[in-house]
């Protein structure tokens, strides 16, 4: 069986691309949804927003669930490692 990618590669793969990190993790599904989520809930939060707002207000959120996303793909990524490192010793 293939070992899980290190923790910190999967959360940096998140960063740079959203959803990329639970497609790294084996959740190619979950991280599709996230990425609707994100930009529906950033078009949403943009079309809604007073015009004075800043550009992170005005996505905001679509940053949350980017946020979101990030966390749950190191957290899934980290108990992956941590299970096999074990398994392994």
């Amino acid at each position: 069986m293939k070992a899980p990618m290190h923790p910190y590669a999967v959360a940096a793969l998140a960063f740079i691309l959203p959803g990329m990190g639970q497609v790294a993790n084996g959740q190619p599904r979950r991280g599709l949804v996230f990425l609707f989520f994100m930009l529906l809930l950033g078009a949403i939060t943009a079309k809604t927003a007073a015009p004075d707002v800043s550009v992170i207000g005005r996505y905001a959120g679509g940053l949350f669930i980017y946020a979101l996303s990030l966390f749950d793909a190191y957290r899934l990524a980290r108990l992956r490692y941590e299970i096999a490192r074990r398994g392994q010793a």
